[in-house]
């Protein structure tokens, strides 16, 4: 165990907590996205009676063309040189896309068939996530650029874990607002008039970092590739071999299986709350399960807020990285069980007893995990030379991504075997036992593989000091402790 006295933090890699603050509005930004599009997507399912499998096909296709290109932005990023710098231009052209392409997404309409609703969708989704990767890849790059100490990056996280959380405590009040019809007569056409809020507002916080993050504590002065079309075999090659000698590393593999498991069987699973509180607690009535599907996801995430992300910043800088990981996951399994009971249609507020345990699953799980990632570029820049943060970055969200992708198809599959109809008001009990089962099981396998994989994750606070000193001798500038 490594003690959070044992190597202070220098005053030089101490950053800012004004640029803490401006980097964490982007992560505001980085997960009201997708917060709102969880909330959003439920209306294609209730309010245009989308078929649960194509519902699944529009979770899957964008979000694997996401996967795709977030190793080619990563490459794009690492290898840019410009007066602005490598990473902030992206960011600010990929804000602007994302937010317009928010807005025309849901556009649609009820009088429109299946079949073109889902193709328009379709379409405006793969802008979207296009969007995303072009912001979303350097701006988590420039988190691990910020700083060079153990300890500050998990800081500068759990800042930016903390700003970002609030997404998930406000979105979910975005049922109430498309579901109540004293605003909108109907949820797809308040989704019209909603997304244009949503997705200029959520512009607006995204552009925050690309124009006012400029602090960089970590330059190493590692050569970039230069992107010449010209030469586009051999730049195509450098990317090639750039992707797999990342894959190589094997801590950063662990950091990205452990997060596929625990992100993605989450997110398989995520939606089932909303249609648990409304078909088996409310019978199937939208109006009746009032505000409990809204205060179960903002509850959540103020829980996430106020106790999960300073607690487990306090287990990190006492205890260490991994053991931190480790004891979080622990704890979530006993909130997914929990739920088997406490989702109870005769009282309803015991939904709330599992989630102070819940929450410490996804709740933790990107202020470790991003901090370990800062870390394993160190490890990559002192064996290969290479300063590759956007690549890294870019790899580890294809993993978040690629499993989102299968997530929800996955969703999609487990709402049809379950014999979830979308076109009946009142549910079989065969189907809600099904869903309340996949919403517990799924989960706790995918956490258990998760520790299991972790069990054997090697760098330390140790190990972290003694890179970074490598590193700073290789540039001529001796570390001190």
């Amino acid at each position: 165990m490594s003690d959070n006295s044992h190597y202070p933090t220098l005053e030089k890699d101490k950053i800012p907590l004004s640029q803490k603050i401006v980097f964490g509005v982007g992560m505001l930004a980085n997960q009201m996205f997708p917060a709102a599009l969880g909330i959003f997507m439920v209306i294609l399912v209730e309010g245009l009676g989308m078929h649960p499998l194509m519902f699944g096909l529009l979770a899957f296709i964008p979000r694997l063309f996401d996967a795709i290109t977030d190793p080619i932005m990563g490459f794009i990023t690492d290898n840019t040189t410009s007066r602005w710098g490598k990473r902030r231009p992206y960011v600010f052209i990929g804000a602007i896309i994302a937010g317009l392409s928010y807005v025309m997404m849901w556009q649609l309409s009820e009088d429109s068939s299946q079949l073109y609703n889902f193709f328009y969708f379709l379409g405006w989704s793969l802008v979207f996530f296009l969007g995303m990767t072009v912001f979303s890849i350097p701006y988590v790059a420039m988190g691990y650029e910020m700083s060079n100490d153990f300890h500050e990056r998990t800081r500068l996280m759990a800042t930016a874990q903390w700003i970002g959380q609030w997404a998930w405590v406000l979105c979910p009040w975005f049922w109430v607002i498309l579901y109540d019809p004293n605003w909108f007569e109907s949820a797809p056409e308040g989704a019209k008039s909603l997304s244009l809020w949503v997705g200029l507002g959520c512009m607006c916080l995204a552009l925050v970092p690309a124009i006012f993050c400029t602090y960089n504590n970590t330059s190493s002065g590692a050569p970039v590739q230069t992107i010449d079309r010209k030469k586009i075999k051999e730049t195509f090659s450098v990317f090639i071999q750039g992707i797999v000698t990342t894959f190589k590393c094997k801590p950063f593999r662990k950091i990205c299986l452990a997060t596929f498991l625990v992100f993605n069987t989450f997110n398989t699973i995520a939606m089932f709350s909303f249609f648990i509180i409304v078909h088996y607690m409310n019978g199937g009535v939208t109006a009746d399960a009032g505000l409990w599907p809204t205060l179960f996801g903002s509850v959540s995430a103020l829980l996430t807020c106020f106790l999960v992300i300073p607690t487990v910043t306090w287990l990190s800088q006492k205890f260490g990285k991994k053991q931190t990981f480790l004891l979080s996951q622990a704890i979530s399994i006993i909130g997914y069980v929990l739920f088997w009971w406490c989702f109870s249609p005769e009282n309803p507020a015991l939904m709330f007893i599992p989630l102070p345990f819940y929450t410490f699953g996804i709740g933790g799980l990107f202020t470790i995990m991003m901090s370990m990632t800062a870390d394993v570029c160190d490890l990559d820049e002192l064996e290969t030379g290479q300063r590759r943060d956007g690549t890294f970055g870019a790899i580890y969200w294809w993993m978040v991504k690629f499993g989102l992708a299968v997530a929800g198809l996955l969703t999609g599959i487990i709402l049809s075997l379950v014999g979830f109809d979308t076109s009946l008001q009142v549910q079989t009990q065969e189907a809600m036992t099904g869903l309340r089962l996949a919403y517990i099981l799924v989960p706790v396998c995918g956490t258990l593989l998760a520790i299991f994989i972790m069990r054997s994750y090697d760098i330390d606070e140790e190990k972290a000091h003694s890179i970074r000193e490598q590193l700073e001798a290789r540039r001529g500038q001796l570390a001190t402790s």
